[in-house]
Order: structure tokens, then C-alpha cells, then sequence
């Protein structure tokens, strides 16, 4: 059994500390936010086990493992704070803002032996399990090329959701560049095909439509791209191609992640609504394998906090493709959320740290998920420019890796 605290208690992680506090192998849930009003609110309307007054506090409790929700531009020295603190490390996306936040977090990890999990949601998205399965079973053939693409648009929630973080300075972060934010759509590419990315080329679109929001002289990060494109070259010979949107026509409230993949036998391709398997002679409707369903009203007196648009992403249940055997008997009929992901993150982490087996999105896996949207940004800044991107290598080996790999294939 190991106890959890988790530091931020915003919209997502009210769902997490849930997932967390029901797990057969969690003893105890407590809770720390900058706002103390907030964990208050999130441990008595879902019965969990306490507050703490702030991180240092928490990192001087006797807590196994931390649970970080805080803003995205936080997460690269709080989770090497917390490792070199002796505590295991569940973090929400992305892994961090930098190359050298990112080699701070493996050094970290490598040094303590201590698990580290990023939460990526996209390695259980419908469609990257179905096209990880089809890898497996070899009937793409070699996949030459792929995409992934993040389609929120600012309308659909994303407002509400940063002056919900930001307070009144709310403007200033929510100029966040979006290849800094690139797992949602690298994760679904490079969970279903083993490798990584070795250089980029990437197009920012500066943003015009003058609201403040990606405006370069209220922006904390010197930012005014609201959309970025960006094509990789992977290490396997093949070719990645990522969109991150955040001013677009698309319903991202039905689906805000969608992939395709191309190989020499057969290929892959998703829509909004529609998602088909191909080959040289046939197309298959896969729509019913990939689709989840909400578990739960979206008017949910839960949601209060939550703009309408964002909901469905709270409340999805499983698809078809799930392997949802392999998950504790207790979440079966819980609300899960990004297309069905939170159960199995939750439970990949609970379940690393318990039996010292490497979580699917580990240390390793999270740089290469995250590392290219940084030199993609880069690249964007410098006109397109191609640079490399290095790499981190694969995890160590381990000798009981191998029950984290079957989890990985499911």
C-alpha cells in the first residue's frame, strides 16, 4: 500500500485523486493547493484523507508518492524537488518546458531508483491502442509516415479553464506556445510505433486576433503563435507529422486528438467522428471499436468548475479496444475521462511503484514525448529551421520490466 499527495487541486486533479483514493493499493489521499480554500473543497466533497498546508510541507510528510496537477510550465523542477525528496512522481503533461528540465528529471530518476510516470492520456486514447495492437500484429506493414494532431480551439473552454488557473493575470499564461504542450499528439504517434524523433521543421501561425491572448507584449513567454505545424524525421526512416491548434473550426469538445498512420500493407485514419482501417483492396469502418461513451451527466454537480465545452473530456468511459480486465474491479463503472485514459495512468503508476516494474510512460518515454514539441518551437522561432533533436535513450533495462511491457502492448 502506498499513501499519495497531490499538490494542486484544479479541475483534472479532482477526478485523479478519486482514481487514487478508490485504488486497492492506495492507503491514503491528502491534498496541498496555493489556494487553500481548494483542497479543502476537493478532500470534503470526495472523502479523502487531509490537507497540507503547501509542497515543502508535503515533501516533509510521510507520503510515498506525489501527484502534481500544478500549471503546465511548473512541472520540471517540482518533480526533481519531489524525487531528490525521496517521494515517487505522477505528473500531468507535459514533462516539462526545456531540455535541461527534462535531463534534470532522468538524472533524478536514474540516481534515487525512484518511479516517475507522466500522465499522458494519449497513450490510451482508443486509437493509439488499436493502431498499438495492429504494430504488434504486423499488418501495417512498416509504417512510413503518421500524424498527430491536438485541434483545441481557444473558444471551446480553454478560456474559462485559464482564468479558472490564472486569476486575474489569466492572459498572460494563456499565450502558452502550443508545441509546448505537444503530448496529446506526439503520445498517440509514437505510443503505437516504436521509436523517436531525430530532427524537426516547424511553421508557427501568429495569432491575429487581437484579444490580448497571444500577444506578445502581455504574453509570459514572449509568445504570439496560436497554431503550430511541424514534420520530424523519425529514427526509423519514416516521417511524423504534428499539429498543435489552438484557433481552429473543429469540434474538439467531441474529440480534441486524432491520428493516422500509413504503412506499405495498410493504414489507419481518424476523423471527428469517423475512423477507418484500410488496405489495397477494402475500408472498414472501426468507428464502434474506438468509441467511448459518457459515464456520467455532464450537468454532474462535480463539473460545476468545469466550462461545458471541456466536460467530455471528464466523463468518457471505455472503448471496445480497452483491455479493461487488466484494471482494478473497483473502477469498473467509475467516470474515467480523455477518451477512457485516467483509469489505466492511475493504475500504471499505483501499480510501478507498488511492484518496482517501470510505468509505460516513463522517464525515457516522457522525454520523447515532450522533448520534440520543444526544438519543434524552436525550429518555429528560427523561421522553420531543421534541427536535430536529441535523445535520451531507451529506459534501463530491468529485470521485472517485462510485466510493464505486457501493460505497454495492451
Amino acid at each position: 500500500m502506498i499513501s499519495i499527495g497531490v499538490v494542486g487541486a484544479g479541475q483534472f486533479a479532482a477526478q485523479f485523486a478519486t482514481l487514487f483514493k478508490i485504488h486497492p493499493d492506495v492507503s491514503a489521499v491528502l491534498v496541498t493547493d496555493l489556494l487553500p480554500e481548494r483542497a479543502t473543497e476537493l478532500v470534503d466533497r470526495e472523502g479523502l484523507d487531509g490537507t497540507v498546508a503547501d509542497f515543502e510541507a508535503l515533501l516533509a510528510s510521510d507520503v510515498d508518492a506525489i501527484a502534481l496537477f500544478t500549471q503546465r510550465w511548473t512541472h520540471g523542477p517540482l518533480v526533481v524537488q519531489a524525487l531528490r525528496a525521496g517521494k515517487h512522481v505522477y505528473s500531468a503533461v507535459p514533462m516539462a518546458i526545456s531540455q535541461e528540465e527534462i535531463s534534470a528529471i532522468i538524472d533524478a530518476v536514474r540516481e534515487t531508483g525512484l518511479t516517475y510516470m507522466m500522465g499522458e492520456t494519449s497513450h490510451y486514447n482508443p486509437a493509439t491502442v488499436f493502431a498499438r495492437k495492429k504494430v504488434a500484429e504486423g499488418a501495417f506493414g512498416r509504417i512510413f509516415y503518421a500524424e498527430g494532431d491536438y485541434v483545441h480551439d481557444m473558444d471551446l473552454g480553454f478560456y474559462s479553464a485559464y482564468q479558472y488557473s490564472g486569476g486575474a493575470e489569466w492572459k498572460k499564461t494563456a499565450s502558452y506556445p502550443p508545441m509546448l504542450y505537444p503530448t496529446h499528439s506526439v503520445g498517440g504517434v509514437l505510443g503505437a510505433i516504436p521509436g523517436h524523433a531525430v530532427s524537426v521543421s516547424c511553421i508557427g501561425v501568429r495569432d491575429d486576433r487581437n484579444d490580448g491572448v497571444f500577444d506578445k507584449e502581455i504574453s509570459q513567454f514572449d509568445n504570439d503563435f496560436s497554431n503550430a505545424s511541424a514534420l520530424f524525421e523519425l529514427d526509423n526512416g519514416g516521417v511524423m507529422r504534428i499539429n498543435e491548434m489552438r484557433r481552429v473550426g473543429y469540434p474538439s469538445q467531441i474529440r480534441e486528438s486524432r491520428f493516422r498512420y500509413f504503412g506499405t500493407e495498410a493504414s489507419f485514419e481518424q476523423l471527428a467522428t469517423v475512423s477507418v482501417w484500410q488496405d489495397k483492396h477494402e475500408v472498414f469502418d472501426i468507428s464502434d471499436q474506438i468509441e467511448t461513451k459518457p459515464t456520467m451527466s455532464l450537468d454532474d454537480p462535480s463539473l460545476a468548475n468545469v466550462a461545458p465545452e471541456l466536460r467530455e473530456a471528464f466523463v468518457s468511459g471505455y472503448a471496445e479496444v480497452h483491455d479493461v480486465d487488466r484494471l482494478p474491479e473497483v473502477y469498473h463503472g467509475v467516470p474515467s475521462g480523455h477518451e477512457g485514459s485516467h483509469h489505466f495512468l492511475v493504475d500504471d503508476f499505483v501499480r510501478a511503484v507498488v511492484d518496482r516494474t517501470l510505468p509505460p510512460v516513463n522517464a525515457w518515454v516522457a522525454a520523447r514525448y515532450t522533448l520534440p514539441g520543444i526544438i519543434a518551437h524552436q525550429s518555429a522561432l528560427q523561421g522553420g529551421a531543421r534541427l536535430e533533436i536529441p535523445d535520451f535513450g531507451d529506459a534501463p533495462a530491468s529485470a521485472d520490466a517485462s510485466n510493464t511491457l505486457d501493460r505497454k502492448a495492451s
